[in-house]
């Protein structure tokens, strides 16, 4: 009787741990491309990353303030040298320990030749390890930033990632794959269980995790649905628990239903347009034998032919504030001189295209994400439609983030749209990605329309070296200028939020856009 009674209370016991297990089920309109961390810098997949691999620092995500994860605790032993223990004790999800020699490699990947990553590496010259739980980062000159640039640098076992071929990070501009881009393991509060890409992708519970459990999560299911219709009424149907990206003209209807809520607040992205300035000739435009984008004029007509207060109205229900910067206000060189567009005009776009040779407009390509941004296929179909009332014939094509990152990665575009937010909160991060000429350690690596002058390399260079901290800043904020000047790219508008769930959801909304895994609660 007394065997019996005991495993009866064994019963009762689990059946009451299965009570108490949390989903989190949640959605938005694409997928990550890769389980690879430091194979493409991608937003969405950097958040979700952050739940399986932990960084040796990281952004609370109340002050946003960098604070201890890997790394206990750091010290600049000289301006070129940063020093940092590595917490004791920490378990990647296969038992093994969290040592020097992962962070050395970990470090020494995302700056690799097929890593996407090198824009978090900026300035650092080499990675030494000190002792089983020290390392020191060396760095070229005096860095103010490398702390939160070490925010995005995720970690990796060493033995691992040699077990299974992935030492070298999946290449973003091939199909090629390693097993790191569809297996994970690291040491973070929840460990990939499955991932069926375009699909869905289960997390589970990490119960070895070091941390402090503040979430009540014990398993975390993803559903990319593409459509933001199916998305809203999986929400209020209570088939999922969050929308990432609600549709704006939803967001009443889902403030007034009780059982659910928004939140919302401004992101550090910028949405633009980029264009080719590189090519001789575009390809599939009817201008043959020269390139009309090289024109500052031709840049200058397709920026004020965008009414952007429509857009901000109509398009983006005001969850858009319209901006002249590369950079949100957040960030480190904005000032509200950078911050001022080019008015909207047709007739000064007219006369811009006559004044360039183009009175008659141009045919050109125009290619879009359709499920990365908040309404970037509407964004972009309303743009085409401006366009066309001063005779630029764009010929839109609209494709999922898996493949239109790629694409434009391999230059493939005449123009594009991106949107860029800034992890560092500095512009350093923004320039030296966007306007800075494409070449090694991440300079231009999303510089695909390929913009270059010599006098924005120098201000960069000479930004990448200044001690004085406030000159360095100045430094940043001319190049976000001359970058306005030269119409580089064509900023359109900074993004605003929102996030719809459920009532008894309990989240911490970050300028970020992502989740913080750790403080998340089912109630």
């Amino acid at each position: 009787m007394k065997l019996k009674m005991t495993a009866l209370c064994a019963v009762l016991a689990l059946s009451g741990a299965v009570v108490q297990a949390k989903t989190f089920k949640w959605t938005s309109a694409s997928d990550i491309p890769t389980w690879d961390i430091h194979s493409q810098n991608n937003a969405l997949a950097n958040g979700i990353h952050a739940s399986v691999y932990e960084s040796l620092v990281y952004y609370n995500s109340q002050t946003f303030k960098v604070e201890p994860v890997l790394a206990t605790a750091w010290k600049q032993v000289s301006p070129t040298q940063l020093r940092l223990t590595l917490r004791s004790g920490v378990k990647f999800h296969d038992g093994s320990a969290f040592t020097a020699d992962d962070a050395v490699f970990s470090l020494d990947r995302a700056m690799s030749k097929t890593s996407n990553f090198a824009v978090y590496t900026e300035g650092v010259e080499r990675v030494a390890k000190v002792d089983a739980n020290t390392i020191d980062i060396f760095t070229k000159g005096p860095n103010p930033v490398l702390l939160n640039q070490l925010t995005e640098l995720r970690m990796m076992s060493k033995a691992w990632a040699e077990k299974n071929g992935s030492v070298a990070p999946k290449d973003i501009k091939t199909k090629d794959e390693n097993f790191a881009h569809r297996n994970a393991m690291g040491t973070g509060p929840f460990k990939l269980k499955e991932w069926q890409p375009d699909q869905k992708m289960v997390l589970v519970k990490n119960d070895a995790w070091w941390g402090k459990q503040e979430s009540n999560v014990t398993e975390v299911v993803y559903t990319p649905v593409k459509a933001v219709a199916t998305r809203m009424a999986a929400l209020l149907s209570g088939e999922v628990d969050f929308v990432l990206d609600p549709s704006p003209q939803d967001l009443p209807r889902v403030r007034a239903t009780p059982t659910l809520k928004v939140i919302d607040g401004v992101e550090n992205r910028t949405i633009f347009l980029g264009m080719d300035q590189f090519r001789e000739e575009l390809p599939g435009s009817n201008v043959k034998g020269k390139n009309p984008l090289k024109d500052v004029r031709v840049r200058k007509a397709l920026y004020q032919a965008i009414d952007i207060d429509t857009i901000k109205r109509v398009t983006m229900r005001d969850l858009g504030q319209p901006t002249g910067a590369l950079v949100a206000p957040q960030v480190n060189g904005w000032t509200k001189e950078v911050h001022q567009r080019y008015p909207y005009s047709v007739a000064d776009a007219q006369k811009l295209l006559a004044d360039a040779g183009y009175k008659d407009g141009f045919e050109v390509d125009f290619a879009c994400p359709n499920n990365r941004y908040i309404n970037d296929e509407a964004i972009c179909q309303a743009v085409t439609a401006m366009w066309a009332k001063v005779g630029v014939k764009a010929k839109l094509r609209t494709l999922p983030l898996s493949t239109y990152f790629p694409m434009i990665q391999r230059y493939e575009a005449s123009i594009y749209m991106l949107g860029w937010g800034v992890p560092t909160f500095d512009a350093m991060y923004s320039i030296q990605s966007l306007v800075r000429s494409v070449g090694a350690g991440g300079d231009g690596n999303y510089n695909v329309g390929r913009y270059s002058n010599p006098q924005m390399d120098g201000l960069v260079e000479r930004a990448r070296k200044e001690t004085d901290l406030k000159l360095r800043t100045d430094l940043l904020t001319k190049a976000l200028k001359l970058q306005n000047d030269d119409v580089a790219h064509i900023p359109l508008h900074n993004q605003i939020i929102p996030w719809a769930m459920k009532k008894n959801i309990d989240v911490v909304h970050r300028a970020d856009n992502r989740l913080d895994w750790r403080l998340i609660k089912v109630n």
